[in-house]
């Protein structure tokens, strides 16, 4: 018979099943790691309260629990230089309702009615290069094409503003009128909503609209780069203040806008956690720095419009691709902008702790891994070029 383990050995072995399941990241693996290795553990207990021994398969292969956790340390703690980037952890998906169902009531020459109350002006709308993109998958693995948008970016004009008062009505039109035929020539958004509420397809869905240049966002499956073929773009007459916590919409803007994103949510699909600002998405990839632009930083009334707050959301381009903040940010993102990016800091660490890996290095394998994203990007569209 074996004789029992002293009280020195015992915690030798449960200190080491410990440090194995702190080195994987996935936590359902490590829960299931944790359950194999019970019996293996249960053999340092006293006779009283041992359980009846089991076999464990592991890997396809059945193996005695004694040898449980050497194998485990072969297979999790593999060679420094050859281990593969941790996967980030995703932010716990908001609990959301689901769309409402709109649907097209009428639809003539110039424009469209929706059983919502939504009225769109086409007499504007252009073409652009059709929609394609790559959803890059959270747990790895190949990327997925779709020409389909997935998501919506807010925007504002940033353009001259006129006061919003009965006598500056004819200023006001003039104003908007030569804002859309300059977002027009432009191919700026799918949608623009002016002062007063009407909203002017610009970009039809299935083309894709310059909005918002180096992107980055992420829900709790998939990564997108580069939000102009994925996401739509909805801009708003208005002009924000660096920092500003308060949003610069009229009544008729948020009336329309909510009636907008229903109607878009209900035809394509589209989830609230992908209905985000510009602020939120935009990256500069020469410095690695989030927050290039930042309208709507931390402004954007979502509540009001029936959406998530998305400024809840750790923010994606830290959390999943390692990218920082900086000063400039600190003083023009805002608070609810500023918080985000604090979340996903503490949600990068943390990380990077279970894999036992310095912030720098983790943060430096996740950069080398939106670079080599952005390249497939790049080599994607060269070959739809050819």
């Amino acid at each position: 018979m074996r004789a029992q383990p002293t009280e020195t050995e015992r915690p030798i072995t449960q200190g080491l099943v410990s440090w194995c399941a702190e080195r994987i990241s996935d936590p359902v693996l490590r829960l299931k790691f944790l359950r194999a290795a019970a019996p293996a553990l249960q053999l340092h207990q006293p006779p009283a309260k041992r359980r009846p021994l089991r076999r464990i398969s592991l890997l396809g292969y059945v193996l005695p629990p004694l040898l449980l956790v050497p194998v485990a340390v072969i297979f999790i703690r593999p060679n420094s230089e050859a281990r593969p980037v941790p996967y980030p952890k995703p932010p716990a998906a908001l609990i959301e309702k689901r769309a409402a169902q709109v649907w097209l009531v009428e639809q003539n020459g110039s424009s469209e009615s929706y059983s919502n109350g939504l009225r769109i002006d086409n007499r504007f709308t252009v073409s652009n290069h059709p929609r394609s993109y790559l959803a890059f998958p959270l747990a790895g693995g190949p990327a997925k094409p779709g020409t389909v948008p997935v998501g919506i970016v807010f925007h504002t004009t940033e353009s001259l503003q006129a006061p919003f008062e009965p006598d500056q009505n004819r200023v006001l039109k003039r104003i908007g009128e030569s804002l859309v035929e300059y977002v027009r020539r432009r191919r700026a958004y799918n949608f623009l909503i002016d002062r007063f509420g009407r909203v002017y397809r610009i970009v039809r869905e299935s083309d894709a609209a310059n909005h918002a240049g180096y992107s980055v966002w992420a829900d709790d499956r998939w990564f997108y780069v580069n939000l102009n073929e994925s996401f739509l773009g909805i801009s708003f007459e208005a002009e924000t203040q660096p920092g500003a916590a308060e949003s610069r919409m009229t009544e008729g803007q948020l009336r329309a806008a909510a009636m907008l994103v229903e109607m878009l949510r209900s035809r394509y699909g589209i989830a609230g956690a992908n209905c985000v600002t510009h602020g939120q998405v935009s990256v500069n990839p020469s410095n690695m720095v989030a927050g290039y632009h930042t309208d709507w930083a931390s402004g954007f009334p979502f509540q009001s419009i029936g959406l998530l707050d998305n400024y809840s959301q750790p923010l994606p381009s830290i959390w999943a691709f390692g990218f920082q903040t900086d000063a400039s940010f600190a003083r023009n993102a805002g608070p609810r902008l500023v918080a985000s990016a604090a979340m996903a800091e503490q949600s990068l660490a943390e990380t990077a702790h279970v894999a036992g890996l310095s912030l720098r290095a983790y943060r430096k394998m996740l950069r080398k891994q939106y670079k080599d994203r952005l390249a497939e990007l790049r080599r994607g569209v060269v070959e739809d070029s050819e």
